[in-house]
């Protein structure tokens, strides 16, 4: 099969567009990616999506409108990774669009008299389908969160599938908006694999840097800002004592814990930008850190870490994961999976385990009572072949 994967992460910066020849199961599969492509936001639109994202500025009206307008946005992205390739859109078998996450509440809480986890991605399979011709599989999460989960992480699947090793225990660490990891003790097999959210990747070190330059800057290239200056210690002692990270996996995090709020927070606490996203670089490090000596080194031994996501790119951030845990780190590049390009391959693995009708979820993970068969299945203009 050719499996599209579109992944909008946390960060809203844009759309990873992976377009996947793959064949087999979990146990012996055979892929290629054949094109990768990255399509930015425009600036009002990544504006508009975070707006979104904060109860105190998103509204129902816009959600439903952003739902349609971004399914034109992932389905312009679909078509672009089939032009990068040369491959046309009848030659593609489906789709799977993670779409744009509003709200992550994977917690039980009351609501209409019945207790429920809940979660929201945007991005309307209908659209992608019509425009594109070709069947869509969306809203993963939610299928695992009706089984008890929490609809997250939901790569450690394809991580097993992908970089399972007889010779060396990995984790594999996705530094996107959030940071995720999942632990692939050496020969393990599924039922060995476990994985969380750590919390804040980018989420807080954009925060700030968006923050402190009044707009000018929406990352720290290259780790510029966060080199010029130096992490506070009191702040960070502070923040580390953050609940989040005390909590036991299964777990899961988002916006709604490391977004505007904290960096609202954060901003008040230094007069000088270059300290502050040093302060938030170092932050996301040393939680990642205590993450790994936390709930890891107790059970697994750890010979690799291989990161992917933006995160990759940060040169001080990667520096400082390399002093914090003293072994080997590397990037999914090193693997043959160009890291920015590993959460869209994900979702066209994924899609293509849905549509062959496999679980996609881990249980262990994610606290589900049971595998499940993630997503829903939006038909493209022709029957899917499997």
């Amino acid at each position: 099969m050719k499996v599209i994967g579109l992944m909008s992460g946390t960060s809203a910066d844009g759309i990873d567009a992976a377009l996947v020849e793959v064949e087999g199961n979990p146990q012996k599969l055979s892929w290629e990616v054949l094109a990768f492509v990255e399509i930015p936001y425009p600036k009002a639109v990544r504006q508009s999506i975070l707006e979104l994202c904060d109860a105190r500025t998103g509204s129902v009206d816009a959600i439903c409108s952003m739902n349609v307008a971004l399914g034109e946005w992932f389905a312009d992205a679909a078509l672009a990774v089939c032009d990068a390739a040369n491959v046309s859109p009848e030659e593609v078998d489906a789709i799977g669009s993670h779409g744009q996450t509003i709200h992550h509440l994977p917690h039980a809480t009351l609501a209409g008299g019945k207790s429920v986890r809940s979660t929201l991605q945007i991005g309307d399979p209908a659209v992608i389908a019509e425009r594109t011709g070709m069947a869509t599989v969306s809203d993963f999460r939610t299928r695992d969160m009706a089984v008890g989960g929490q609809g997250a992480p939901l790569v450690p699947l394809v991580d097993f599938m992908l970089f399972r090793s007889q010779d060396v225990g990995r984790v594999l660490l996705n530094i996107g908006g959030i940071a995720n990891l999942t632990v692939l003790p050496k020969g393990g097999q599924i039922e060995d694999v476990f994985a969380f959210d750590t919390g804040p990747g980018n989420m807080v070190i954009d925060g700030v840097v968006h923050a402190v330059t009044q707009g000018a800057m929406t990352f720290d290239l290259d780790g510029k800002l966060a080199r010029q200056g130096v992490p506070v210690e009191g702040i960070l002692k502070k923040y580390m004592e953050h609940p989040f990270f005390k909590q036991a996996p299964p777990k899961s995090t988002g916006r709604e814990m490391f977004g505007r709020s904290l960096v609202e927070e954060w901003v008040r606490l230094s007069d000088s930008a270059e300290d502050l996203v040093a302060t938030a670089t170092a932050w996301t490090a040393q939680s990642i850190a205590d993450a790994l000596a936390r709930f890891v080194a107790p059970v697994c031994t750890v010979d690799e870490l291989v990161v992917s996501g933006g995160g990759a790119k940060n040169p001080v951030l990667m520096a400082s994961l390399s002093d914090a845990l003293g072994l080997r780190v590397m990037t999914s590049d090193d693997l043959g999976l160009q890291s920015e390009a590993k959460e869209a391959v994900a979702f066209a693995l994924l899609a293509h385990e849905t549509l062959n009708g496999r679980p996609g979820n881990v249980p262990r993970v994610t606290g589900a009572s049971r595998p499940v068969v993630l997503g829903s299945i939006t038909p493209g203009r022709a029957p899917i072949q499997i």
